[in-house]
């Protein structure tokens, strides 16, 4: 077997690998030192929007954040594979904070499965509206 072959063979396992390692995600903190505290009442709209800086700095937060927590199942870099929701879609604004928000905060359940877990508790509000804004950074 050449060595083209076999690097081909390991990539197509890996790949394949991935395409069934849905299952349980377990939430994963983030690190928001930079961004301001949000406190403890749920905003409805991504606060981060208003100031320029302050947006740049939620944008590079967010992509970690939604690396460690969101890339397994909505695709690298916010682009789906088919698994979930590509979240590059979401309505701009408050339209898409006000459906983002509840579905991350509270997670989903359908026909009594469990389709994507509750981050509430785990991520904080500065985390989840960070990974907001890097979502919304991705070209559609």
């Amino acid at each position: 077997m050449t060595n083209r072959t076999l690097f081909a063979s390991c990539l197509l396992a890996v790949s394949a690998g991935l395409a069934f390692a849905h299952g349980n995600v377990t939430p994963q903190p983030v690190d928001t030192t930079g961004l301001r505290a949000l406190g403890p009442d749920w905003l409805k709209e991504n606060p981060y929007r208003a100031d320029k800086a302050e947006y740049e700095k939620a944008v590079e937060i967010g992509e970690k954040g939604y690396e460690s927590n969101c890339a397994a199942c909505h695709g690298l870099q916010a682009v789906s594979g088919g698994m979930a929701p590509d979240l590059r879609q979401l309505d701009d604004g408050k339209a898409g904070d006000d459906w983002y928000i509840g579905l991350t905060r509270a997670g989903e359940v359908r026909n009594g499965e469990r389709k994507m877990p509750a981050y509430e508790g785990t991520v904080s509000q500065d985390a989840m509206w960070a990974i907001r804004s890097y979502i919304e950074t991705r070209p559609k």
